[in-house]
């Protein structure tokens, strides 16, 4: 192990962590507030059990998993052997699924706030009451300030393809994903490089740099599943992450990278592999669009170069550039995915595809592989009505460069609504997403919501959203629901498609989103676009794959087996020169940059830190902190702080501190540690909630309080480590 931090966690205590929280998972824990019927810990099946097949809901991976139901309620959750895509395993926040769907604190009816905005004064409605509401508020607000003067978000959910099917026949074009938080700088890099956005091939490959992903915590199937497996077949891992992940706790090499200098690294490293001849030259030559205008580009940017920018030894980066060399094609630059980093995160995340490029691991086995046609269907085609006096574009079009129309950003949309410019937006219908908790700059978004005449929630908790709602509507489980078919990706675990029928019975007065948009679609004269059921939906999606239902009745899958490697043998690129662009002439064009340029990033003053994000393997954002059993694992968040940082400012391990940037403050509980850089702190995201109708209510500091709402340039991505913060020591 290669670190400059002198703390370690040792392999052994590597598998205590993440081990400890998957066994007990299983187990069931212990929860005296667990309702009647779910599994305890200890608990045997009683015979005459029922297996249902499922599709975990706890996180977006969508693992395929198998409810044990007794007496209408479900005991347990097992992994389905049959989905290669989590190589038959379920993770701890799938076991603990069990313990959402009986929480006491569920949604259990229609609520309408009946007093100051976030003051948590509630009067129940029918749900005749509540959806007649609805329509009249979004009638008004469709007549007075155009169809676009509403705007819609859903999160990563099976139902959430409904939220924008209504967004079109209702006639808004500003519709939202939890995407521009996360992901999208890294797809529009890979997209402007390969023509689409690759999937990487863990399993197979030989040598893996991830510079900053956490593969170990933050679950991607199979990647993270392929990653052990690989590792121990030979392959080599090298972290690069301003903190000492569990990731790099359990890589070969680990060093503690200097936070916004990854792109100094890629270009030091294409450096060297021009430079020595270590790159793939019949591929390069065939395949690949701008050698030699990137070949004059990286000339300047040595290892030497590099290492004062980025802390990386220079012979360390050219070890690594000669590994990477050696072990090709067969080795990556982990593409990633969280991308929510900095302003020109879209840049970054180019230099990682033109290194991957370099390589020649383009559709190759144990590179990036292209997306596999699994043949799944849109489903009932929708005929978008054409509101006439709609305005040209979504509120937010303009302000990236190249911003996915269908996703947005987050970020700009929240500005163009609190500017009213280019025109007001006064409703917002939120289901399956809580961006009061997951968005940068908290109190921007609480403003937002002052300025609109209604905001309508739909989720199965009281989230922080949920709780500035003017409308709040319970939604049913995953395990209750009868939901679409789902396309899934997964290298060489084979694309495949699940669905989700009903386990048990819905609880409460709990409805599915489907079931809201058809009802608000007849109220509102647009019935004719929600004629159909959930059934139907699914059967068009499954029209041309005969056997597939069948299949998935079965085995609770279906694989459509497809090429893996060598799809593009014979094919051209979808970018402009029909080749992968090391250079990209689009971007030429635009006057953006072609090739990515190094800037010197802005560092934290003397009395600053940089703030970083990450996840570990039993928080998902927000949705699993008020979790009873993952609870016992992640009872709270603390501010990580290197010791000789802490030492200067007076603070021990267990302090309060203040956290203070621009965007707010919030009070935490010190962690010092040296498995963080000196000149950065971080803490985990879903604590510091405003609910008290959350269990984790009165737990932690809430990360999206502090940090600042920067955004990536060309995509519109959240920039959120762009966020300097001082601490001090003081009490709560």
């Amino acid at each position: 192990m290669t670190s400059s931090l002198d703390q370690k966690i040792s392999r052994r205590g590597f598998f205590k962590l993440t081990g400890a929280a998957t066994a007990a998972a299983a187990l069931g824990g212990s929860d005296s507030a667990l309702k009647p019927g779910a599994a305890q810990a200890g608990t045997r099946l009683k015979p005459g059990f029922e297996s249902k097949y499922t599709v975990c809901d706890m996180c977006f991976n969508k693992c395929s998993a198998i409810a044990r139901v007794v007496d209408g309620k479900v005991q347990k959750l097992d992994p389905n052997p049959k989905f290669l895509k989590s190589r038959g395993m379920l993770c701890a926040k799938g076991n603990a699924g069990v313990r959402q769907q009986y929480d006491p604190d569920r949604l259990k009816y229609p609520l309408l706030r009946v007093g100051a905005r976030g003051e948590g004064k509630w009067k129940r409605l029918g749900w005749d009451e509540a959806l007649d509401l609805a329509a009249e508020k979004m009638k008004a607000i469709g007549e007075k300030y155009t169809r676009c003067g509403f705007m819609f978000m859903a999160g990563a959910d099976m139902q959430s393809t409904f939220i924008h099917r209504f967004a079109k026949a209702y006639g808004s074009y500003n519709t939202l994903s939890h995407e521009s938080q996360c992901l999208i700088a890294g797809t529009r890099a890979f997209l402007d490089t390969f023509g689409e956005v690759p999937i990487p091939d863990m399993l197979y490959a030989k040598y893996c740099l991830m510079m900053g992903a956490n593969r170990f915590e933050a679950l991607v199937t199979p990647d993270s599943i392929d990653m052990m497996t690989a590792m121990k077949q030979g392959m080599k891992l090298v972290v690069m992450d301003p903190r000492y992940t569990k990731t790099a706790a359990k890589a070969h090499e680990y060093y503690p990278i200097k936070p916004h200098s990854d792109m100094a690294v890629m270009l030091a490293i294409a450096h060297v592999l021009i430079k020595e001849g270590l790159y793939d030259r019949e591929f390069v030559a065939e395949k690949t669009y701008g050698l030699e205008q990137l070949a004059k580009h990286v000339e300047p940017y040595t290892p030497e170069w590099a290492a004062t920018e980025s802390e990386v030894p220079a012979e360390v980066i050219v070890k690594i550039a000669r590994e990477l060399g050696a072990a090709k094609p067969a080795a990556m630059i982990y593409p990633g995915r969280r991308s929510s980093n900095y302003r020109d995160s879209t840049q970054v995340r180019r230099a990682f595809a033109i290194v991957n490029a370099l390589l020649g691991n383009w559709d190759r086995p144990g590179g990036l592989t292209a997306a596999r046609m699994v043949g799944l269907g849109g489903g009932v085609p929708l005929e978008e009505p054409f509101y006439e006096n709609n305005p040209a574009d979504r509120v937010d079009a303009g302000r990236a460069t190249l911003m996915f129309p269908e996703e947005g950003s987050f970020k700009l949309a929240r500005d163009a609504v609190l500017e009213a410019n280019p025109y007001p937006v006064k409703g917002f219908f939120c289901y399956h997403s809580n961006p009061m908790q997951t968005v940068a700059n908290r109190a921007k978004t609480a403003r937002m919501f002052d300025q609109m005449e209604f905001v309508m929630v739909m989720d199965v908790a009281m989230s922080d959203t949920a709780w500035m709602a003017d409308l709040v509507l319970p939604s049913q489980y995953y395990l209750e629901r009868l939901d679409p078919c789902s396309a899934q990706q997964g290298s060489s675990a084979c694309a495949c498609v699940v669905m989700r029928d009903p386990v048990v019975k819905p609880m409460f007065e709990a409805k599915p989103v489907f079931w809201v948009m058809r009802q608000l679609a007849n109220r509102l004269e647009l019935g004719e676009h929600f004629n159909f059921s959930v059934e139907e939906f699914r059967n068009a999606q499954l029209k041309d794959l005969p056997g597939a239902l069948e299949a998935l009745q079965k085995d609770g899958v279906y694989y459509n087996p497809s090429k893996l490697y060598g799809v593009y043998e014979g094919r051209i690129y979808k970018t402009k020169s029909q080749k992968i662009e090391l250079f990209n002439q689009r971007y030429a064009d635009m006057g953006l940059d072609p090739m990515p340029v190094y800037r010197k990033p802005a560092q934290p003053e003397a009395d600053q830190f940089r703030l970083v994000v990450g996840r570990n393997a039993v928080v998902t954002q927000s949705s699993s902190t008020s979790n009873s059993l993952l609870m016992e694992f992640q009872p709270t968040n603390h501010l990580w702080i290197n010791p000789a940082a802490a030492k200067g400012l007076g603070i021990e391990d267990g302090d309060w501190v203040k956290v203070a940037s621009p965007a707010g403050k919030q009070w935490i509980q010190a962690k010092v540690t040296d498995m963080t850089r000196p000149d950065t702190v971080y803490m985990e995201t879903g604590f510091g909630v405003l609910s008290p109708q959350l269990a984790a209510h009165g737990r932690g500091a809430c990360i999206a309080q502090v940090l600042v709402d920067d955004f990536d340039q060309i995509s519109g991505n959240m920039a959120m480590h762009e966020t300097f913060v001082t601490v001090s020591k003081e009490a709560a």
